[in-house]
């Protein structure tokens, strides 16, 4: 016994080894730089003994028994290829296992990638994201007027890395400054309104969080655009001191305030015919702090009533920084697991041709 599940192992692993071989050598000098997207799939690697177990060496006892009085003409006789084969389904199917589930842990590797020299600045964009951003003077809403600004602005500063930070009570990384333009659209674009808490208005919170993203960063020129309609009243950090970092860094910041203070229409609900029902608000606006915090920090303040303004007036300023030359290195991932897969299937059907063919047992 000891014997025969040696040799069971070892036939198992020399299974794996030859499945493995053909994805060696197809990776060749990518193997280096293969990644697990997900390595939590590894564990079930951990099946892979009991499967050889449960097809092997178990076997034996679930196979019908007749009790006769002797077998010394069955010794003699000795066994034939049936019976040295007998423990290869078992082989195969724990091989098989073992290589699908490195397939479902998604093996990529990243296509030779192509450096790109850019000149251009580093921006973050820090978005209010309080509840007042509903409000309709900006159509249809001041938020969605701030994301399709936003996103033109991303499509056209090509040359830019530009990150992103959302702020309502609390403030969140979207994105640390980066040439993944389309990648950064579509995270702002799923912004809406209640996927953060909204009740509080935390702008010290939301520069800080995005000079902790620009204080590494060796562009000669370093921005925050902050778009935001209220005050601060949330958050652990005042914009005051948080202006005196971006001023300490060097970090320009520029505001733009959202609407100018005026009673807003602002939709409360949707009547019967589903067409939107406004209320008449109006949102306190301390337009001084934030003329403070853009001419502390080197940077300007305009207030925005509708999105062509605010769209000309961002590109406006921005091209008139000084840009610093950076290298953009980009490459494709590529999905590796077929390479597994496949030689996985294939086991996994021989193994079914040779109980079909060669192994059939009766009963």
């Amino acid at each position: 016994m000891t014997w025969r599940a040696l040799s069971v192992t070892l036939a198992a692993a020399l299974a794996i080894a030859v499945g493995l071989a053909w994805a060696l050598i197809a990776l060749g000098p990518e193997l280096s730089a293969v990644r697990w997207d997900r390595p939590w799939w590894l564990l079930g690697l951990l099946l892979v003994p009991v499967v050889l177990y449960v097809g092997t060496l178990a076997e034996d006892a679930r196979v019908p028994r007749l009790r006769v009085g002797t077998i010394s003409a069955a010794k003699r006789a000795g066994g034939g290829l049936r019976a040295r084969l007998r423990d290869a389904p078992g082989i195969l199917r724990a091989a098989a296992v073992a290589l699908i589930v490195l397939a479902l842990a998604r093996p990529q590797s990243i296509a030779a990638a192509e450096t790109d020299e850019r000149r251009g600045i580093d921006v973050m964009v820090v978005l209010d994201m309080s509840l007042s951003m509903r409000a309709a003077d900006l159509k249809p809403t001041r938020l969605a007027a701030a994301k399709v600004v936003i996103q033109e602005f991303l499509e056209r500063r090509n040359d830019d890395r530009l990150g992103a930070v959302v702020f309502g009570r609390d403030a969140f990384l979207l994105s640390a400054p980066t040439f993944d333009h389309p990648r950064l659209g579509q995270l702002v674009g799923k912004m809406q309104l209640g996927a953060i808490d909204g009740g509080g208005t935390a702008i010290g919170d939301g520069l800080a969080t995005a000079l902790a993203r620009l204080r590494h960063s060796k562009a000669t020129s370093r921005v925050i655009v902050l778009l935001t309609d209220g005050d601060n009243n949330a958050g652990s950090m005042s914009p005051e001191y948080a202006t005196e970092l971006a001023r300490q860094l060097g970090v320009k910041i520029y505001s733009v305030q959202m609407g100018n203070g005026d009673a807003v229409d602002v939709e409360v609900e949707k009547d019967q015919y589903g067409r939107p029902v406004y209320e008449r608000v109006r949102f306190p606006v301390k337009p001084e702090v934030l003329k403070k915090i853009a001419a502390d920090t080197g940077g300007e303040f305009w207030i925005s009533t509708d999105a062509d303004q605010l769209r000309s007036s961002m590109h406006q300023i921005l091209d008139r920084l000084e840009k610093t030359r950076f290298e953009a290195a980009a490459g494709d991932v590529v999905e590796r697991f077929p390479l597994l897969l496949a030689p996985g299937v294939a086991l996994v059907l021989i193994e079914a041709l040779l109980r079909a063919i060669v192994l059939r047992r009766f009963p």
